[in-house]
């Protein structure tokens, strides 16, 4: 894979077509972010791409203008469906819809969004414009192919072939259904993968559906300055009361709480229910009506603690979040920013708390060292029992994947800042 790098520059300064200037103009986008900047050109090149970045930092523009700039100027046809966007969610391809509709304003492009959770109008909607040749074809994997093995889907048209969130495609069990969209595409076309993370089984999947792609690499951000950064030392069985001692006290509102697994958030969910607690659960289970049933409650405020998996670490889209508690360490460091970054956003401020029981001290510290920041650790209240003591050294044995994975993230972050 080659790498490449440039600097942040103006949208106008960049090889697009008048229509889709216009409506960049119209939107009043006028700076383009680092992996706008990077990957926009790579793309207008015809290269396939890699690229790694996480939500926030601009990637559906990244891809979206160099699209609409390809169809506007090269002849394509008409009746075909000319580009297929694969995101995870229903909510994600959503976003992705809308962002499609103000950037193409000044274009004639169709395009239909195929996900999930909807009623039989939609899917009529989304029948029909499969069946025609929407221009664009924005979908979740599953979705697309309860189309595909309904009927008959002319994908000879496909020179665009675009994959969103590509690891928490995977993480949700979809590398089977992508595979299945992909033999179906003509081999002459141009491929575009973007994730959050680079996972082996990313790199594969890259490696048999890519060629020769140039990489881009957008470094894990540190967290804002904003955020107050805050940890328990603790033992395994003091979480639960932590949790007791911090909403006794006082209502909070806008509160996530994030957990390693599934199991793990719909264990929490029970028990903090059991305590009286305003919670909800969000995981990879739930139907999608469930979840967007959850998302509205807890936006209105009639949920103020939400019990979450990673999942909704890079798709959730609140700007009051007051408080996010890690219940348990994250993995890694950029698990860690990506699940903290949910508060203090729009210019808030915000509150991070951290669980760290005897066997999470020397991942923590990984953290730590990665952050270049020593994270401050609140007294355990006396009534709460004794805490044990931090010393990540004791705990160290069989972190050693860890420790190369955060020298991966310090060595990318470092490139990037030179």
């Amino acid at each position: 894979m080659q790498e490449i790098n440039k600097f942040s520059m103006r949208f106008d300064e960049l090889p697009l077509c008048d229509a889709v200037l216009d409506g960049l103009q119209a939107m009043n986008f006028k700076e383009a972010t680092p992996v706008q900047a990077e990957t926009i050109p790579v793309i207008l090149n015809k290269r396939d791409v890699i690229a790694c970045a996480q939500t926030g930092t601009g990637k559906t523009a990244a891809f979206i203008l160099p699209l609409l700039h390809n169809l506007q100027t090269e002849p394509h046809d008409e009746d075909k469906i000319n580009a297929i966007i694969m995101a995870p969610t229903r909510e994600l391809a959503q976003q992705i819809d809308q962002q499609m509709e103000g950037f193409s304003y000044f274009t004639s492009f169709s395009s239909v969004a195929v996900y999930g959770g909807s009623d039989a109008a939609s899917w009529d909607v989304q029948s029909r414009g499969l069946k025609r040749g929407a221009d664009v074809v924005i979908a979740t994997p599953g979705r697309l192919i309860s189309h595909i093995n309904l009927y008959d889907i002319d994908f000879s048209g496909v020179k665009y072939f675009i994959l969103d969130e590509a690891d928490r495609m995977l993480d949700m069990g979809f590398f089977d259904d992508i595979m299945l969209v992909v033999k179906r595409l003509p081999k002459e076309r141009q491929t575009i993968m973007f994730s959050a993370t680079m996972p082996p089984k990313i790199r594969q999947m890259a490696k048999t559906i890519l060629i020769d792609p140039v990489e881009v690499k957008i470094a894990v951000s540190r967290p804002p300055e904003s955020i107050m950064q805050t940890a328990y030392i603790c033992y395994e069985n003091q979480k639960n009361k932590i949790i007791q001692h911090l909403f006794g006290s006082e209502q909070l509102n806008k509160v996530i709480i994030f957990a390693g697994s599934k199991l793990k958030v719909k264990e929490l969910f029970k028990t903090f229910r059991q305590m009286g607690l305003s919670v909800g659960e969000m995981h990879s289970d739930l139907e999608q009506s469930q979840r967007e049933h959850v998302m509205h409650e807890f936006k209105n405020n009639r949920v103020s603690i939400l019990v979450a998996t990673d999942i909704v670490s890079r798709g959730i889209d609140i700007d009051d979040i007051s408080l996010v508690i890690n219940y348990d360490v994250p993995h890694d460091a950029e698990d860690y920013v990506h699940r903290i970054g949910r508060t203090a956003r729009a210019s808030a401020k915000g509150l991070s708390i951290t669980f760290v029981s005897e066997e999470e001290q020397y991942k923590f510290k990984q953290i730590e060292d990665f952050l270049e920041k020593i994270i401050y650790k609140i007294p355990m209240p006396e009534e709460l029992g004794e805490a044990p003591e931090y010393n990540p050294e004791l705990h160290r044995k069989g972190h050693k994947k860890f420790s190369q994975r955060k020298g991966k993230f310090q060595r990318n972050h470092k490139k990037r800042s030179n």
